[in-house]
């Protein structure tokens, strides 16, 4: 991926994740982890190269076919973005809209009939009991967890998590982690996850990856990596590719 200014923000990152499977990219500011989700994530086109999702070739599409094709990525910030004044429900309701295309939604009207399968993902995420509560009034972590439920409510193939604990303390932060670990599992459903934790990612992701100067430089599992590598990453010498 190379900017305009003629910057290289990515330099062959390739990577894969499978359903049910939870992978931790991990790697200092600047290195092309964001940018590398919003190639995945079709927000941007990549200058080479192709993003295949559930098969699919996303990096050309445009328009409609590519709006449509972004359903199958639901999307975790740094930030839960949760209409505040709106109910808890009301806010993963509309994760749902993506299916729905009428003169209702555009009006900024939830889809009718698509309540019990929100209430549905507020279980899933352990928020059910608070489904009518406003979300203004939700703890950071509670926000997080509802923002993981709209993600699931557009029924996803894969989660892309972009520092989802940056805003949390270490207790919410665990609790995040385990439910993004446990809904990847029990919804099949493959996640990539950008965290500057080290030491959280190991203990809860299947794979860590490791970026500097937008290459990936190693993927293995957290067992196989040693703390000198990823340590490595966020050194400020030259970036050294080597068998983990």
């Amino acid at each position: 991926m190379r900017f305009a200014t003629g910057r290289q923000a990515l330099d062959g990152a390739s990577l894969s994740v499978a359903a049910g499977e939870l992978v931790v990219l991990l790697g200092p500011n600047g290195c092309g982890k964001s940018t590398l989700l919003r190639c995945i994530a079709g927000i941007l086109r990549p200058t080479s190269g192709e993003v295949l999702v559930a098969g699919r070739a996303i990096s050309s599409l445009g328009g409609r076919q590519l709006a449509e094709a972004r359903t199958a990525l639901g999307m975790v910030f740094q930030s839960a973005h949760l209409v505040r004044r709106r109910s808890v429900l009301a806010n993963v309701a509309a994760g749902t809209l993506g299916r729905h295309r009428t003169l209702r939604t555009a009006c900024g009207l939830l889809p009718r009939g698509e309540a019990p399968f929100a209430l549905r993902c507020l279980d899933a995420v352990g928020l059910r009991d608070l489904a009518e509560q406003r979300a203004g009034t939700l703890s950071g972590g509670q926000a997080q967890r509802a923002s993981v439920a709209r993600a699931l409510a557009q029924r996803p193939r894969a989660l892309l998590a972009d520092e989802p604990v940056a805003s949390l303390d270490p207790e919410a932060g665990e609790d995040l982690m385990r439910l993004l670990r446990r809904v990847s599992r029990d919804e099949g459903l493959g996640v990539l996850c950008v965290l500057h934790q080290p030491d959280l990612a190991r203990r809860h992701a299947d794979r860590l990856l490791g970026m500097r100067d937008g290459r990936i430089v190693f993927d293995a599992p957290p067992a196989a990596v040693a703390e000198a590598r990823v340590a490595a990453l966020y050194d400020r010498g030259p970036a050294v590719a080597a068998p983990a």
